[in-house]
C-alpha cells in the first residue's frame, strides 16, 4: 500500500479550524499562562469543547473520512501542531484520560474500557476530568527495569507501595495508570499497569514542579502507602498475570500511536520559531542590511524550514501506517527521535536571527525555546527512540 501526502479534505478542514482556534484563542494569552503558570479554566474547557467529550488527543479508529478510510492518527498530528504552534502547554491541558487512554486501551478489558474511560469521560460534565500515566519514579526513568514499585496481592485487593515523579497531571487525575512489579524474578515481564481512582486512600500527592518550560501544565509527584486498590484495576484482568499476559512491553506499544503526535506537537513548536523570525527578518532587517549577514539568515531559515518539513513528513508517515494498521515502531520512534531535535535548533535559530530581541521576553521565541527541551525527554528520550529504531533495523525488538 502506497503512502499518500496529499491530507484528505476533512483532515485539512480539521487542520485549518484547529489552526484558527490557536490563532485566537491561545497564542494571545501564551505568555500570561507561562508567567502565571496555569491556563486559564475558560480555555481548559473550551479545549474539552474542541475535542469532544472523549476529550483526549489519542487518535480513535472510528474517525473516518467521507471515502470511509481511517484518518484518526492523522487528525491527531496535524492538530496537535497546530495547538503546539498556538501554545505547546495548551495539550498537556485538555481534559480527558490524555497518556492513560492508550494503556486502557491497549492492554483493557472491555469492563476496564467502560470505567475507566467512558464512564468517566464520555459523559457530560461541568468541571473538566484528567487521566494520567506515571512511570518515572527518583530512580528509574529510561531505564524501566529498575522500577521500585510493589504490588502485593492481598486477598480481593492489590497493594501497592513506591513513589513516582514528573508525572503531568497526577494531581487532577480522576484515573491514573502506573506500572508496577508484581514478580521482581521475571524482570520487566513482572511489571504490570494498575489503575488507581481519585480518592483512593494511600495515594499522596507531593510536590508540584517548578519548570524551565511548559510551566502553565501541572507536573507532579505522588507517594502509594499501603494503597489499596481492587483486584480488578489490574490491567487485562486475571488474564495479565499469565505467562503471555499484558506485561510492560506490550503495553507500552500502544504509544507507537502516540509518539507520531508528540513528535508532531515539536514540529508545530519548530514552526512557530521558525516563522516568528521569518516574519521578523521581513519587518526590521532592511533591504540594505549587508549582504553577508542577510545571506547568512537566508541560508538559517531555509535550512529551519527543510528540516521541519522532513520531520513533518515522518509525523505523517508514521500517524498513517498507524490509521491503516501497519507496524510502525520503528517510524514513530524515527519521528519522535528526530522532530524535537530539529525543532530545537529551530529555536536557536530564531534567537540568533533575532540577536538581542530573541533573547527578550517581549518575544515569544525565548519561550519556545524553553519549552521545546522537554519533547526530547518524555514520551521515550531521544537515546530510548534510537535503541529502538537501531533494534528495529537489526531484528532484535525481543
Amino acid at each position: 500500500m502506497a503512502i499518500d501526502f496529499e491530507l484528505d479534505p476533512l483532515v485539512e478542514q480539521i487542520r485549518d479550524f484547529v489552526h484558527e482556534f490557536a490563532v485566537t484563542n491561545l497564542r494571545p494569552i501564551a505568555r500570561e499562562a507561562d508567567e502565571k503558570g496555569a491556563l486559564p479554566l475558560e480555555t481548559i474547557k473550551q479545549l474539552g469543547g474542541l475535542v469532544g467529550n472523549r476529550a483526549s488527543i489519542m487518535p480513535d479508529e472510528r474517525v473516518e473520512s467521507a471515502a470511509k478510510k481511517p484518518i484518526g492518527s492523522m487528525v491527531a498530528v496535524v492538530g496537535s501542531e497546530e495547538l503546539a504552534w498556538g501554545d505547546p502547554a495548551v495539550l498537556l491541558n485538555i481534559p480527558g484520560p490524555g497518556l492513560a487512554a492508550p494503556s486502557i486501551k491497549a492492554a483493557g478489558t472491555e469492563d476496564q474500557k467502560q470505567r475507566f474511560l467512558r464512564d468517566v469521560f464520555e459523559v457530560e460534565i461541568d468541571e473538566p476530568r484528567f487521566g494520567a500515566l506515571a512511570v518515572t519514579e527518583p530512580q528509574a526513568g529510561s531505564d524501566v527495569s529498575n522500577v521500585q514499585t510493589t504490588a502485593v496481592r492481598a486477598g480481593d485487593e492489590w497493594v501497592l507501595n513506591g513513589t513516582k515523579v514528573f508525572c503531568t497531571n497526577a494531581a487532577r487525575a480522576h484515573v491514573l495508570v502506573v506500572n508496577a512489579t508484581v514478580d521482581k524474578s521475571l524482570g520487566r515481564q513482572g511489571q504490570k499497569f494498575f489503575v488507581i481512582e481519585k480518592g483512593t486512600p494511600g495515594f499522596k500527592i507531593g510536590k508540584i514542579e517548578k519548570k524551565m518550560g511548559l510551566t502553565a501544565s501541572e507536573t507532579a509527584e505522588f507517594t502509594l502507602e499501603d494503597c489499596r486498590i481492587p483486584l480488578d484495576n489490574i490491567l487485562g484482568g486475571e488474564a495479565a498475570l499469565e505467562p503471555k499476559g499484558s506485561g510492560f512491553k506490550g503495553t507500552m506499544k500502544a504509544f507507537d500511536s502516540s509518539r507520531p503526535s508528540v513528535a508532531a506537537m515539536a514540529v508545530g513548536i519548530g514552526r512557530a520559531a521558525f516563522e516568528y523570525a521569518r516574519d521578523w527578518v521581513a519587518a526590521e532587517l532592511p533591504m540594505t542590511t549587508a549582504f553577508v549577514r542577510r545571506n547568512s539568515i537566508e541560508q538559517k531559515l531555509g535550512q529551519m524550514k527543510r528540516e521541519l518539513n522532513a520531520a513533518r513528513d515522518l509525523c505523517w508517515k508514521a500517524a498513517w501506517m498507524a490509521d491503516h494498521k501497519i507496524p510502525n515502531s520503528k517510524e514513530a520512534s524515527m519521528a519522535k527521535a528526530y522532530a524535537p531535535q530539529v525543532a530545537m535548533r529551530a529555536c536557536i535559530g530564531a534567537i540568533q536571527i533575532m540577536g538581542p530581541a530573541g533573547y527578550s521576553r517581549a518575544h515569544l521565541v525565548e519561550k519556545w525555546f524553553r519549552d521545546i527541551k522537554v519533547y526530547d525527554i518524555f514520551e521515550g528520550t531521544g537515546q530510548i527512540q534510537r535503541v529502538i529504531i537501531s533494534r528495529n533495523i537489526l531484528g532484535r525488538l525481543d
